[in-house]
């Protein structure tokens, strides 16, 4: 690993959170004034224009149909239904803070299936890592509303955990030796058809093209998917599963402080020190031994 690789990995897991969690800020903008899954099949029909000119000026080498196949599968994963659950969230009166909570148990998962799958070794000491993550987003989620609208809320939440878990580690196994510009380009294409399906028949496909929609479209369009999916896929080139999905216990909390600022989302004592066993979960969970 040459120098510039060695600030980047330096750079990269804080850059990645910081980014990631301006997702969920993003969202709420976008979703007060579009339907969901029409806002996200708008997002990714720009991606696919900003994608398809990078690999134009690149000129990558194409994957067989076999890789694009799995690119396929690995974007509806980790773009389709955990962005789209993410937003239904949200539009479902998941506040923005709370809405990076229940993606934020990746880690516990992420670690389960990738110690059989990926056969990667975790530690006792990175499971104990792991469960005290878990312990601290247990503390944040205490006293929440789990019923009715929220309910409805919670369970896209669960859809979202479940899909970037599992697109994270097919993205590894099978999209690794892909090209990041061809194989993303890809992925965006089959998104966008799944979120266009998606909003034709659920939804009315209302947008208000107000400044804060156009300019929290951009961002997430932008910086989102392009800077943040890229940072993404290099962690996961270059960490294990584990180590990489341990950064998601820290998106609640830099979220929630996000929210905070932006949206007057209050943060009681029990939430911030939930908040902190979950910084500490990542120290344990990344420790090299």
């Amino acid at each position: 690993m040459n120098h510039n690789q060695e600030n980047l990995a330096r750079i990269a897991p804080i850059l990645f959170v910081v980014l990631w969690s301006t997702g969920f800020i993003g969202t709420k903008y976008v979703v007060t004034n579009a339907d969901p899954l029409t806002y996200l099949a708008i997002r990714m029909a720009i991606v696919v224009g900003l994608m398809a000119i990078i690999a134009a000026i690149a000129r990558p080498a194409w994957p067989d149909r076999t890789g694009v196949f799995h690119s396929a599968v690995a974007g509806i994963l980790v773009h389709g239904f955990y962005l789209g659950g993410t937003a239904i969230a949200i539009a479902h009166s998941i506040p923005a803070g709370l809405s990076a909570l229940i993606p934020g148990l990746q880690p516990i998962l992420t670690s389960t299936i990738a110690n059989r799958w990926l056969g990667e070794r975790v530690t006792p000491l990175q499971w104990g890592g792991l469960l005290l993550g878990l312990g601290g987003v247990v503390l944040i989620l205490h006293n929440r509303p789990m019923t009715g609208d929220a309910g409805l809320g919670w369970l896209a939440s669960i859809v979202s955990l479940i899909s970037i878990t599992l697109g994270t580690l097919y993205q590894r196994r099978y999209c690794n030796h892909i090209d990041w510009r061809a194989g993303n380009l890809v992925q965006y294409v089959a998104v966008t058809i799944f979120f266009a399906i998606g909003a034709f028949l659920f939804e009315d496909r209302v947008v208000h093209w107000t400044r804060e929609f156009v300019l929290a479209l951009a961002w997430l369009a932008i910086v989102l998917s392009i800077g943040s999916i890229g940072l993404l896929y290099w962690l996961i080139r270059h960490a294990a599963a584990t180590s990489v999905a341990s950064l998601f216990y820290l998106v609640p909390a830099v979220t929630a402080l996000m929210a905070f600022l932006l949206f007057g989302e209050k943060l009681d004592a029990i939430a911030v020190a939930g908040m902190a066993l979950c910084a500490a979960a990542v120290v344990l969970v990344n420790r090299r031994f």
